[in-house]
């Protein structure tokens, strides 16, 4: 986890993103039909349940509603705390393709003042690995919705210092002020009228110039920290007017901290801080009139190997130090910083880069003038622990580690920068960590000596990095690759699955395939440090066993099973190039006739045919990967570029990829790749995969990462690529979606989608037949009669420009129906936003309003209900008529 969570060379693969369709390479045919793209289809969206798996380095609780509580993470966007159901909300899911770059989100704020507003800083790189600039989200529904003001600079969601803050703040006693830190040398910025529009604080003159590593050319590490976070002095100021007292933390050793007397209007540098080192956090403690800072040497997360804690008397001016731990003895940074609303004098900060043994907590009832560890050693090594692990809800998060004294497992974190207790209940204590989110509803006993339980609290927060996805015949329905945790085995979707893979334990898996006809044989390749890279599995993933591996391999490449699990074809990292073995890679021997670094499949049918692919040239092999021969050219060249071959039809392979810039599509070949098609009317695809036929179809169910029609999104096609229907919808699209998809061979209309930062997606349909033509089949409910139905609409929330519904219908038939479309129109011009338990469409006045595939078949007398946000301008009145399929229905 000490890495960045999106890899450069997932970087690369997200830059493909672009609207531009691709030129036809010479030499490719056209197809005689173009596809063609009916509207969305009926899908229901869930994730495959991992439960974490990525680094949350905020946490933000709401200060005037008890548990209104949000968390951002760096790749995977931001989620809302859902008290009831103990589970994390994702709230950034319609962020599209595009703007994949707004999944790192780099600051939240929680208005105070009125609770249902929030903001989000967003943005993932401030170097061109994100071709778009950065923007401030805010919702006035707790990011039902969002509205969105750009910005004139990048933001940098996953990049160094992305523990520091918060960059972004709401003016407690003024809401519609808020004060935006930026990195790159753009200095602090303000807005006025609640996030609209921002304009730089010219009379604050420090941009912050702090750079990791000055000398790094890519951008990255060399990117000025800038701005890191900005609090309120809330005792400064009354309601309806702007606080008075305002300071602000940068990226700069020797001048970390300002402060404006004057609600920002001069600036000056507070006199005596501690220089040396950068201000993680800064922290005010109102009511006794202390801010307290953490610093490190460094701008983490994963990195810092001294650091301190100080006190700012607010009043005296006064500085103290009040370092848990004597700088002699100090081996990491400190960030994580905290304050209990309830009992004032209560702080607590964490040692965020304290790799090993473990993490470390310090806690201070006292305002710093003494403190308590969170563990310590009895006789070394051995550790007493004033706090208890239960991790049996995500039981992975042990590693399968048996770790030698004083480390454990499961550890107690690791990159704590989040660190948060609830401000209206001292007993509840949160944390991000590199893989999850911990907390404990028992802190108070830390006290009394008395031990209390950490768990998990990360349902429903989903911030895998997916590289690679399989669905087999049999067995386990879905095996992933993932990056940083490395990959599962599901036998249950929503369940957390006990371990991911060990045996090796790869830090990420970029690899994996299954024999076709004998599928309980697996193999996976990945990055390990000193290898080995190769690993096998005989009975369906559930174990696995490590194979050698050539001399050269740096990384794990591509990795192709043959159809019978006979041999083994790989493509690493590094300068071994392609090999092939027979067996479970004891031994390998070097292919030719195809070049290193090519990415390397396996023929569903022939288990002595294995396909390649670098550069625009299409390799076979029909000796068992031993040689390959170049067979189409002219294929894309430029950009990332995935191919798949069909299950249970030799010869058969779907290509996808391309740049924006260059050829970019979709193709097909029926004879080994001697030549290709261009599926016209696909303007791009990124990835492809198969499921399950359609009822009445002999042809496998295709699925693509595609854009077909001008419209980005997820789509199916049930008669061999000749028409296309979108399954995702704009309230679903997460980002970036190109590293891989699947259907499932086993359930039709299943289909498991790739996301970077918010882990796999599957999707399920409602249909049971017909194709993609967008007409009636067979299985349509019949039209209800007229009465038959009953409609209770109500807006049970209201604000300026905006509203929540809930509906419900009634069964007053004396049937059970097979599925609902429930109609209506607006008259005051009112818009749907998001709706849930249901999917929406809208054509001006016009909405509908279909089944989610779970609440279709509603009994006769029985009812459904769903629910939804909208915007509304000059008026929002209630829907007085609603047809279900077209009868009219009664309203009450």
């Amino acid at each position: 986890m000490r890495r960045p969570r999106l890899l450069a060379g997932l970087a690369g693969l997200a830059l493909t993103a672009g609207l531009l369709a691709g030129a036809l390479p010479a030499g490719a045919a056209e197809t005689a039909e173009p596809a063609r793209a009916a509207a969305a289809a009926s899908y229901t969206w869930k994730n495959v349940r991992i439960d974490g798996g990525g680094f949350v380095p905020g946490l933000v609780f709401n200060r005037s509603e008890k548990n209104l509580l949000y968390a951002r993470t760096d790749i995977g966007g931001a989620y809302r705390w859902d008290q009831a159901g103990s589970a994390w909300v994702p709230l950034l899911d319609h962020v599209g393709w595009d703007d994949w770059g707004h999944t790192g989100v780099v600051s939240l704020a929680s208005d105070t003042a009125d609770p249902d507003r929030v903001y989000a800083a967003v943005g993932t790189y401030t170097n061109d690995w994100d071709p778009g600039t950065g923007a401030v989200l805010r919702s006035a529904d707790r990011g039902a919705t969002w509205q969105r003001a750009d910005l004139p600079f990048k933001l940098g969601g996953n990049m160094p210092g992305r523990g520091m803050g918060e960059r972004l703040a709401v003016d407690p006693h003024k809401n519609s002020v808020l004060y935006l830190g930026a990195p790159s040398g753009n200095g602090l910025w303000r807005s006025t009228d609640s996030g609209a529009t921002w304009a730089k604080v010219t009379s604050f003159t420090n941009p912050g110039g702090y750079q990791q590593d000055p000398s790094d050319t890519s951008g990255y590490n060399s990117d000025e920290q800038g701005i890191v976070w900005v609090t309120f002095d809330e005792s400064t100021g009354t309601a309806g007017t702007a606080t008075r007292t305002i300071y602000v933390g940068v990226g700069d050793k020797e001048n970390a901290v300002y402060r404006s007397t004057d609600a920002g209007a001069t600036w000056t540098r507070l006199a005596g801080q501690p220089t040396g080192y950068l201000a993680h956090k800064g922290v005010l403690d109102a009511e006794n009139g202390y801010l307290y800072l953490a610093y490190s040497d460094t701008a983490g997360p994963y990195d810092g190997g001294k650091g301190q804690v100080w006190r700012y008397a607010t009043a005296t001016g006064a500085w103290t130090n009040i370092s848990p731990v004597a700088e002699a003895d100090v081996h990491h940074g400190f960030s994580g910083l905290t304050v209990d609303r309830q009992r004032p004098g209560t702080v607590m900060v964490s040692a965020y880069s304290s790799w090993w043994p473990d993490t470390q907590f310090f806690r201070s009832t006292d305002s710093g003038a003494t403190w308590t560890k969170a563990w310590d050693y009895s006789s070394y090594p051995t550790r007493a622990d004033r706090y208890t692990m239960d991790v049996s809800s995500v039981p992975w998060l042990t590693w399968g580690g048996n770790p030698t004294p004083p480390e454990q497992t499961p550890k107690l974190g690791w990159m704590t920068e989040s660190l948060e207790i609830d401000p209206f209940d001292s007993n509840r204590m949160l944390y991000g960590t590199g893989a999850t989110v911990y907390g404990t509803t028992e802190l108070t006993k830390w006290d009394t000596d008395t031990r209390f339980t950490i768990r998990p609290m990360v349902k429903g927060l989903e911030e895998t990095a997916v590289l690679d996805l399989v669905s087999p015949p049999s067995g386990a329905p879905l095996i992933s690759a993932l990056g940083d945790i490395g990959g599962f085995r599901h036998t249950d979707l929503s369940a957390v699955p006990p371990m991911m893979f060990t045996s090796p334990n790869l830090t990420s898996t970029t690899s994996l395939d299954y024999a076709e006809t004998k599928p309980d044989t697996l193999v996976r390749s990945g990055h390990l440090d000193g290898g080995p890279r190769v690993a096998f599995s005989t009975d369906n993933g559930a174990n696995w066993f490590a194979g050698q591996e050539p001399a050269g391999v740096t990384g794990g490449g591509t990795v192709a099973a043959a159809a019978d699990g006979s041999r083994f074809v790989w493509s690493p990292d590094g300068t071994a190039g392609v090999h092939a073995a027979t067996g479970f890679g004891t031994s390998w021997t070097a292919a030719t006739g195809i070049p290193a670094g090519a990415s390397v499949e396996s023929d569903r049918v022939d288990p002595k045919t294995f396909y390649g692919f670098k550069g625009g040239t299409f390799y076979a092999s029909t000796d068992g990967g031993l040689t390959f021969t170049a067979r189409a050219t002219g294929l894309p060249a430029k950009g990332e570029v995935r191919f798949k071959a069909v299950p249970g039809r030799k010869g058969d392979v779907w290509l996808a990829g391309g740049a924006p810039d260059a050829a970019y599509g979709l193709w097909h070949s029926t004879d080994g790749g001697a030549t290709f098609t261009r599926v016209s009317g696909v303007d791009q695809a990124d990835a492809v995969g198969f499921g399950k036929a359609a009822p009445n179809a002999s042809y496998p169910a295709l699925y693509s990462s595609a854009k077909i029609g001008g419209v980005r999104g997820i789509f199916r096609s049930t008669d061999a690529g000749a028409t296309w229907v979108r399954v995702n919808d704009d309230a679903h699209q997460w980002g970036w979606t190109g590293a891989t998809i699947t259907g499932d061979p086993r359930v039709y209309g299943r289909v498991y989608v790739a996301t970077n930062g918010r882990g796999i997606l599957y999707g399920d349909t409602s249909e049971t037949g017909g194709g993609d033509g967008g007409g009636p089949g067979p299985t349509d409910p019949p039209t209800p009669p007229a009465g038959a139905c009953k409609v209770a609409y109500k807006v049970t929330n209201q604000w300026q420009g905006g509203f929540q519904a809930d509906v419900t219908l009634t069964n007053t038939s004396a049937t059970a129906w097979n599925g609902w479309t429930l109609g209506w129109s607006f008259a005051a011009g009112q818009t749907v936003g998001q709706m849930w338990n249901a999917t929406p469409a809208q054509s001006g006045a016009a909405v509908t309003a279909k089944n989610a595939g779970w609440n279709g078949t509603v009994a006769a007398g029985g009812t459904a209900s769903f629910g939804f946000t909208g915007s509304w301008t000059g008026g929002n009145p209630a829907p007085t008529a609603f047809t279900l399929g077209g009868a009219t229905c009664s309203a009450g």
